[in-house]
C-alpha cells in the first residue's frame, strides 16, 4: 500500500492510498483521482515521507481503495490519527452531497423568501432553489408550510463548490 500526499491547484492538501505508484500514476492519467474539497481532477504529488500504517487500517483502505478503484474515485484522508481517514472520508461525502444540491437547483439570491413563497402557491413554475435568507424569514416560510432547509455557507469553502 503507497500512500501520497496530494493537492489540488487550490492548494487543498490530502493523502491518496494506492495499491502502487503505478495504481497511482494510471488513475492521475485517466483523471480519476479528484480533490474531495473541490473535485477538481488536477492533482500534484506533493513530498512525503514514508508512512506504516496499522494493519487494520492498512485493511480498511485495501478494501475501500478497491471499492472506489471500480467507480473512478480514491481513498482520500487527511491527518494522521486513526480516525481523521473516517472524518476525511465524511467530509468529502458532505462536500460532494451539496455540490449535487447546488447543481440540479437555481440560485436565487436573497429573493430566496419571495421566489419560495411564489413557487408554493403555485405562481412560478416548480423547482429547487436555494437562496439567501434571514432566520427569522426561513421561520416564517416553514410555519405557512413551506418546506425549507438551513444550511450555513462557509465563505472559504462558497466558490469551491460549483
Amino acid at each position: 500500500m503507497k500512500v501520497y500526499n496530494l493537492a489540488c491547484p487550490l492548494d487543498h492538501r490530502f493523502e491518496g492510498w494506492f495499491a502502487s505508484e503505478e495504481d497511482c500514476l494510471a488513475q492521475q492519467d485517466k483523471g480519476m483521482l479528484a480533490c474531495p474539497v473541490c473535485d477538481s481532477t488536477e492533482i500534484s504529488r506533493m513530498p512525503s515521507a514514508p508512512h506504516i500504517g496499522k494493519s487494520s487500517l492498512a485493511q480498511l483502505a485495501t478494501s475501500k481503495a478497491d471499492a472506489d478503484t471500480s467507480s473512478g474515485g480514491v481513498v482520500a484522508l487527511a491527518g494522521s490519527s486513526d480516525h481523521s481517514h473516517v472524518e476525511a472520508q465524511v467530509q468529502a461525502a458532505f462536500l460532494k452531497g451539496i455540490r449535487e444540491l447546488m447543481g440540479c437547483s437555481e440560485d436565487v439570491g436573497d429573493t430566496f423568501a419571495d421566489e419560495a413563497r411564489r413557487i408554493h402557491y403555485k405562481e412560478s413554475p416548480e423547482r429547487s432553489i436555494r437562496g439567501q435568507t434571514t432566520l427569522d424569514e426561513a421561520e416564517a416560510l416553514r410555519e405557512e408550510g413551506i418546506d425549507v432547509l438551513s444550511m450555513p455557507m462557509l465563505p472559504a469553502l462558497k466558490n469551491t463548490l460549483q
